[in-house]
């Protein structure tokens, strides 16, 4: 161990959180925590291990310093990041590279040399008046093969309690096996109204080379909680480097009829239905965000990376959304952000029921047309206002969560927002199909969820775009690689619950959703025919008749069913238009990418010369 961060930690810490740390006996954790102790320069430092007292101690400090507030309900808090501080800046967001390194298109970046200069210079004695945290955590369930450890230094307690819910305490993972480990140093800078002031300086910069990620002049939760999103970049380039998959994926069981249950994972992009068929009732749920993917023994395995929910309020109801409204109505702890509060009773946009008309939000004291400098209307909850739950909370939390060896993937659904080109569900014809023309090709509109203007659609492959740490290409051939090391290939599949009619009312109703991943179940075993259509395989109307029946009790007509399903080809061919456009312009694209998407569009121009522009379904065969 270096002598000199020996000493320093000796000087900067008390004995009972030095001891914490030499008790790992591990030099590269002190050499981590000693470099940011110099250069942060706290007035204290407090080490979380895996026990209770350590958590409680870290969950009423937030509340102490009003970086969270408590409400009615014991354990629930609310916490409210600055008015300029409500989603991921993906302006900000930066890898280090080396000055003679290539990186892509997608790949925000800055010279590595410049950027560790400006951000430890942001960072240097940044933590005078305040206690640092050094936190200990565990990416995938303990004792698998799947999960990585982690160390987050940081000065918010909010931060360390939001990780304290969503992740595994790891710290005796660390005395277990050593090595390797992400890192992640946050401060929030100068505080004004316990918020982040100096948001102009708000930094998130990626060192790959080292697994170390620095967030500075930022609390929200997308930018801060290290172990989300920020590992994820880090995870991509370690996968890519193993052979495995880091996604941005829920993971979820669904049952057939006869209650067997099987098990899928989905890539949709932010406010695109992704939590919501997480938590489908009557079915379980693994995961709604990160998943790790591995092939083992020839099966598809997958983990949850975190074990809670961060999840977007917006819309959440006692109706459409039972179990998680139903979890945010019970005294467990809950953290509650950038919603309206009133005498400590949150509410929020699409809450439904009673809501208040009065209170504090985001923007402090809040009424009914209240409006800011620019004039804009400020609405009761921002439109990105969160939830942070743990899923051991809900009813319907899976058996395997927290299972080392994973679940056995049967399928994987691509879903975005889409208007007028593709239908409400569809099973790939081929993996490669799938991964090049639903997973590579995925588009979706922009939400309030990452700064910038909304509704525009944007190209988003895998629903991964904006935390990829390696080139598109190299990141495709990783995913179409595995299929030679699958006995057991999964089937992949397209959902779309934002299709519209020509009135530009949504075709889709809240609760279809749950038949559009009922049909996916039961294709899974092959217990449901489908028509093969240029683009794949659509549900046939009497299944779908008798799937509303059975599941929703709610009739289903032709006339609906020929809306949706209807094939748009002019729309299809616009889209294989604008995404090989896309990629002719990029690096190392795998050729199969031109060849699938070439012979989509000479299927479906051969069906338009057949058909006409607008196909219906029953103009197709089931598949042989």
């Amino acid at each position: 161990m270096n002598n000199n961060y020996l000493d320093l930690l000796r000087n900067k810490i008390d004995p009972e959180n030095l001891e914490k740390i030499t008790c790992l006996n591990n030099a590269e954790v002190v050499e981590f925590i000693g470099e940011y102790l110099e250069l942060c320069n706290p007035k204290s430092v407090f080490v979380r291990t895996d026990s209770p007292e350590d958590s409680r101690y870290i969950r009423e400090q937030s509340c102490v310093l009003e970086e969270e507030r408590k409400l009615n309900f014991k354990g629930q808090t609310i916490h409210f990041d600055g008015y300029l501080d409500q989603a991921r800046d993906k302006k900000n967001t930066r890898y280090l590279i080396p000055q003679e390194s290539k990186f892509g298109k997608y790949l925000n970046s800055v010279n590595k040399q410049k950027g560790i200069a400006e951000i430890k210079d942001i960072l240097k004695n940044c933590m005078v008046d305040k206690q640092m945290l050094i936190c200990f955590f565990c990416l995938g369930p303990l004792d698998s093969p799947f999960s990585i450890l982690a160390v987050q230094i940081t000065d918010s307690f909010y931060v360390a309690h939001s990780e304290d819910i969503l992740y595994r305490s790891g710290y005796e993972q660390f005395k277990k096996r050593g090595g390797d480990f992400f890192k992640f140093v946050h401060s929030a800078g100068e505080l004004e109204n316990c918020v982040s002031k100096n948001v102009d300086k708000r930094r998130v910069y990626i060192d790959l080379e080292n697994n170390l990620v620095y967030s500075t002049n930022t609390q929200y939760a997308g930018n801060t909680v290290g172990l989300k999103k920020l590992a994820l970049r880090l995870a991509i380039k370690k996968a890519y480097r193993e052979g495995w998959l880091a996604e941005h994926m829920f993971l979820m069981g669904v049952k057939d009829l006869d209650n067997n249950k099987a098990y899928f994972c989905g890539a949709y992009p932010s406010m695109c239905g992704k939590t919501s068929t997480a938590m489908l009732s009557g079915e379980s749920i693994v995961g709604d965000d990160i998943a790790y993917l591995r092939v083992i023994n020839g099966k598809m395995m997958a983990v949850n990376v975190e074990r809670g929910i961060f999840g977007i309020i917006k819309g959440i109801n006692r109706k459409d959304d039972e179990v998680i409204f139903k979890s945010l109505e019970e005294e467990e702890e809950v953290i509650f952000s950038n919603i309206l509060v009133d005498d400590g009773d949150p509410s929020w946009i699409g809450k439904g029921g009673s809501v208040s008309h009065k209170g504090v939000n985001y923007s402090g004291e809040w009424f009914p047309g209240k409006t800011d400098q620019e004039g804009n209307e400020i609405p009761l909850s921002h439109k990105n206002a969160r939830y942070t739950i743990r899923l051991s909370e809900l009813d319907n939390v899976d058996s395997n969560l927290e299972n080392p060896q994973g679940v056995n993937i049967k399928g994987i659904i691509y879903g975005g927002r889409d208007s007028d080109t593709s239908v409400p569900v569809e099973q790939a014809l081929s993996w490669s199909q799938g991964i090049i023309t639903k997973a590579a090709s995925l588009e979706s509109e922009t939400t309030a969820a990452t700064l910038g203007q909304e509704g525009v659609r944007v190209f988003n492959p895998m629903s991964n775009i904006d935390f990829l740490s390696i080139l598109l290409g190299e990141y495709i051939e990783a995913n179409l690689k595995l299929e030679k090391l699958l006995k057991d290939v999964p089937l992949i599949f397209s959902a779309n619950y934002f299709l519209k009619g020509k009135k530009g009312e949504f075709l889709n109703g809240m609760q279809d959703k749950k038949i559009w991943i009922k049909w996916i179940r039961l294709r899974a075993d092959n217990r449901l025919e489908a028509l093969l259509t240029p683009t794949g395989l659509i549900p046939c109307y009497d299944d779908l008749k008798y799937l509303f029946q059975k599941v929703l009790d709610k009739d289903y007509s032709k006339d609906e069913y020929i809306e949706q399903f209807t094939l748009r080809i002019p729309e299809n061919l616009d889209k294989i238009e604008r995404i090989i456009n896309i990629y002719k312009k990029l690096e190392k694209i795998p050729e199969i990418l031109f060849t699938e998407l070439e012979n989509q569009r000479n299927r479906l121009t051969k069906c338009q010369d057949q058909f006409g522009k607008y196909v219906f379904p029953d103009k197709f065969g089931k598949q042989e």
